[in-house]
C-alpha cells in the first residue's frame, strides 16, 4: 500500500531585496515534494498562514537586533535566520530572542530543507561550525552580475541605504577595516571612486530597498 504524500512545509521567505528572496525561492524549487514557497516578501510583512518565516539577512539587521515579533505577526509561524555570518555569540543571541533556526548560507538547497523540516518538528537548528561563509554562498543578490560577492554586495546595498561605514559595521558585525577593505574591491570592479558614485550606481543597479508581496495562490488552495 503507497504511503501517504508527505506534508509540504510552507515558508515565506523575506528580505528588502526581491532578487535576493527570489533566488533563494529558486534555490529551493527542486524539493516542492517537501517544501512550498508560498511567500515572498521584499519590504513588507508576512501575511499567509506559514509554518517557518525564512529571513535572509542580505542587507539587513542581524542577531538579537531582528525584531521576531513584527515577523511573525501573531502567528505560528517559526523564524529561522539564513546568514553568512556564523559568530557564535551572534547566533547564540538569536536563538535567545526566539528564533528557531539560525541557517548558513553555506548550506545546499537539500540541507536547507531538511534543516526546515527539523525547525518544525520542534528541533532548534545551528549552524555545526562558527565563523562567516566566504565562498559558495547561496542564492542571488544586488551586483552578482557585476562580479561582487554577497559580502561587497551587502556592503554597497548599505553604502546606497546611506550608512557610514561604522554603521555598516554595527549593522553586519564586521570589524571597521573589513568594511573599509569590502568598499574597495566593490569600488574597484564596479569603476567607481567615490562614495557618492557608489550610491549612484547602487541605484541604477538594483541596490535600493524593494517593497513587493508574491503570494502562491496556488500553494494556499493546497
Amino acid at each position: 500500500m503507497p504511503s501517504a504524500p508527505r506534508h509540504q512545509l510552507r515558508i515565506a521567505i523575506v528580505n528588502d531585496y526581491e532578487i535576493v528572496v527570489a533566488g533563494v525561492a529558486a534555490m529551493l524549487a527542486p524539493h516542492h515534494e517537501r517544501i512550498a514557497v508560498v511567500e515572498l516578501d521584499a519590504g513588507l510583512p508576512v501575511m499567509t498562514d506559514v509554518d517557518v518565516i525564512l529571513y535572509d539577512t542580505f542587507g539587513q539587521v542581524q542577531g538579537d537586533g531582528v525584531d521576531l515579533e513584527d515577523l511573525v505577526r501573531g502567528s505560528d509561524a517559526q523564524v529561522v535566520i539564513f546568514s553568512w555570518n556564523l559568530q557564535e555569540e551572534l547566533v547564540a543571541r538569536a536563538i535567545r530572542k526566539g528564533a528557531a533556526g539560525y541557517l548558513s548560507k553555506g548550506l545546499s538547497g537539500q540541507e536547507v530543507v531538511d534543516a526546515l523540516e527539523a525547525v518544525r518538528a520542534g528541533s532548534v537548528v545551528v549552524p555545526a561550525s562558527t565563523g562567516t561563509v566566504d565562498r559558495g554562498v547561496v542564492g542571488d543578490w544586488p551586483g552578482k552580475e557585476a562580479g561582487l560577492t554577497n559580502r561587497e554586495g551587502e556592503v554597497l546595498a548599505l553604502i546606497t541605504q546611506g550608512l557610514s561605514n561604522q554603521e555598516i559595521a554595527e549593522r553586519s558585525y564586521l570589524s571597521i577595516n573589513s568594511v573599509k577593505t569590502y568598499i574597495r574591491t566593490a569600488y574597484r570592479k564596479i569603476g567607481v571612486t567615490r562614495r557618492a558614485q557608489a550610491v549612484v550606481w547602487g541605484m541604477h543597479h538594483g541596490f535600493e530597498p524593494d517593497r513587493t508581496r508574491i503570494v502562491d495562490t496556488a500553494a494556499l488552495r493546497d
